[in-house]
């Protein structure tokens, strides 16, 4: 079922008002409508904040890693 002029119209103002009023929950609901069809799976900010939460994971994994290795040397070459 197709909108009538008129009603396209209504819509047309409501967009335009709520831009105007919003334009947080506009740019919202245009990324999900993004995410819904496929065009940008993580969209960039989401994808930013994995990339430095899985870099930060990473280093903090070598970072104990790494200590444990001292501190195995440590207890070995001190016994």
């Amino acid at each position: 079922m197709s909108l009538s002029g008129r009603e396209r119209r209504i819509l047309a103002e409501i967009e335009l008002a709520l831009e105007r009023d919003d334009p947080e929950l506009v740019e919202r609901v245009a990324a999900i409508n993004r995410i819904e069809s496929g065009e940008d799976a993580f969209p960039r900010a989401y994808g930013d904040r994995l990339r430095m939460w899985a870099l930060a994971h990473v280093w903090m994994i070598f970072s104990v890693g790494g200590l444990l290795i001292v501190l195995l040397l440590v207890a070995v070459l001190t016994t």
